[in-house]
C-alpha cells in the first residue's frame, strides 16, 4: 500500500461559494468527530474521478478536525486487467470468472489487507478493486467501521460477477451508492445514497478569464475564433468517444468550421485505455479539426479547465455512467452541456432546463446545433445549471454527507 500526500485545504475558503446553512451544518457534524481516524483506499492516485474527489475531500476532513489518510493499492498489471473486467462487468459486460481470475483478485486484496496495521475509526473502500480487503484484514478490522463506496452504475451487472462480490460487500457496515437504483436487491448492508461532487477551488474548476483560456487552448492548435465541441473522459467504450466523433461529423455538415477536442487521461488502473486510444485515433483518421489529447500531451488540470471554459458545447455522451464529474465541471463553468441520459447524469441535468440529455449521436448532434444556432439562449440555460451545481454538487456538500454517515455509525456503536 502506498500513502498519498493530499496537502491542505480550508473550509473557510469556500464561504463565498457555498450556502451559509451548509457551512454551519458541517461544523456541527464535525464537532463530535474531533480526532477520529479515517482511511480511504482505492486503486490509483491519478487519472480518474475517485482520485480527483479524494484530493479535495481528505484535506477538508482534516481541516474540520478528523485525521484522514489515503492509501493506494499496490498490484501488478495482471490484477488491473482483472479489475477492469470487473468494472466492465458491473456495468453489464460479460465476465469470464475463472479460478485464475478469482485467485489473482483475492491474492492481491489479501496482500494489501495485510499492510493495514494501524487502527482507524472508519475505513472507506472505493470501488471493486480493493473490495475484498475487508474480508482479509487481520483481527476483523479491529474496531473500525467499514464502508464500501461504489462509484459505478451497477444497475444491470453481470450477475455471476455480482454474486461473487456480494459476500465481500456484506462484510461492510455501510454501502454508499450514487443512485439508489444501482444497489442490488438483497445487498445485505445498510445503504446510503451520496452523489459525488467537484471542487470549485481546484485548478481544474477555478475561474479562468476568457483571454487566459484562449491562450492555453491555442497552444494545442485550436482556432479560438471557431466553435469547439469538447468531451473530457477516459478513453473507454462506455464514454462513447466514437459516438462523439459521429455527432461532430453531423454538426460539421451545417457548421463546417466546428472543431472537436477529445481529452482523456491515461490512468494506471485502466490498461484498456491504451488500446481504446489507438482505436479512437484510427476512427478519427486525418481530420485536422479533431484533436485527441491526454496527459501525455501535457494536458493537466489547468489545461482541462481552459478547454471547458472555452468550449461552445461540453459533451459527455456516455452509454453507462456512475455520475460523470465532467458534467458538473462544464455546468460550473456555465457552459452548455449535452450528455447521455444514463446513470447519474440526470441528477445533474434537467433536460431542456439546465442542459440536454440525449440517447444517440443523432440527438447529440441536433442539440449541439441548437446551441450553436442560439448561443444566448444556451448560455442562459447553462447559468441555471451552474446554480444547480452550486446547491448540490460541490465538495463541501459531499463532506457533510460523509460526516453524517460517520456520526450515524458512531451512534450505532453506542
Amino acid at each position: 500500500m502506498r500513502s498519498v500526500n493530499v496537502g491542505r485545504k480550508f473550509l473557510a475558503d469556500y464561504q463565498s461559494i457555498i450556502l451559509k446553512d451548509l457551512l454551519a451544518e458541517i461544523k456541527e457534524l464535525a464537532a463530535p468527530l474531533e480526532g477520529r481516524r479515517v482511511l480511504h483506499v482505492n486503486a490509483t492516485s491519478f487519472g480518474g474521478g475517485v482520485a480527483e474527489i479524494l484530493y479535495t475531500l481528505l484535506p477538508l476532513m482534516n481541516d474540520v478536525g478528523l485525521q484522514a489518510e489515503w492509501q493506494v493499492m499496490t498490484a501488478e498489471r495482471e490484477f488491473f486487467d482483472v479489475t477492469k473486467s470487473f468494472h466492465n462487468g458491473l456495468q453489464g459486460a460479460p465476465v469470464e470468472l475463472t479460478d485464475e481470475v478469482r485467485s489473482v483478485y483475492e491474492d492481491i486484496n489479501r496482500r494489501n489487507a495485510a499492510q493495514l496495521t494501524s487502527d482507524y475509526d472508519f475505513v472507506v473502500i472505493h470501488d471493486p478493486q480493493p473490495c475484498a480487503m475487508r474480508t482479509f484484514v487481520a483481527d476483523g478490522g479491529r474496531e473500525a467501521s467499514w464502508i464500501w463506496r461504489c462509484h459505478i452504475d451497477t444497475s444491470t451487472p453481470d450477475q455471476a460477477l455480482y454474486d461473487y462480490l456480494l459476500p465481500f460487500i456484506r462484510r461492510y457496515d455501510r454501502a454508499i451508492y450514487t443512485v439508489a437504483g444501482y444497489a442490488p436487491d438483497g445487498l445485505g448492508v445498510p445503504l446510503e445514497v451520496v452523489p459525488p461532487a467537484i471542487d470549485p477551488l481546484a485548478p481544474k474548476n477555478m475561474t479562468l478569464v476568457p483571454d487566459d483560456a484562449h491562450y492555453i487552448v491555442r497552444q494545442f492548435g485550436i482556432d479560438v475564433d471557431r466553435p469547439l465541441l469538447l468531451q473530457v473522459s477516459r478513453f473507454d467504450p462506455w464514454k462513447d468517444p466514437l459516438g462523439v466523433v459521429d455527432a461532430y461529423r453531423a454538426v460539421k455538415q451545417r457548421w463546417p468550421g466546428v472543431q472537436l477536442a477529445l481529452i482523456g487521461s491515461m490512468a494506471s488502473d485502466d490498461p484498456e485505455g491504451w488500446d481504446y486510444l489507438e482505436k479512437l485515433t484510427a476512427y478519427v483518421g486525418g481530420d485536422p479539426d479533431v484533436f485527441v489529447l491526454s496527459n501525455l500531451d501535457n494536458i493537466g488540470s489547468v489545461e482541462v479547465n481552459a478547454f471547458q471554459s472555452h468550449a461552445a458545447v461540453v459533451m459527455q455522451k456516455s452509454t453507462r455512467e456512475g455520475f460523470g464529474l465532467t458534467v458538473s465541471e462544464g455546468l460550473w463553468k456555465a457552459r452548455p452541456v449535452v450528455a447521455g441520459d444514463v446513470g447519474g447524469i440526470p441528477l445533474q441535468i434537467e433536460d431542456g432546463v439546465t442542459g440536454f440529455l440525449v440517447d444517440s449521436s443523432a440527438a447529440c448532434a441536433q442539440r449541439c446545433l441548437e446551441i450553436l444556432d442560439r448561443p444566448e439562449w444556451a448560455h442562459a440555460m447553462a447559468r441555471k445549471g451552474k446554480e444547480h451545481v452550486r446547491e448540490h454538487f460541490l465538495t463541501p456538500r459531499l463532506l457533510r454527507d460523509y460526516l453524517r454517515i460517520f456520526n450515524g455509525l458512531l451512534a450505532g456503536r453506542a
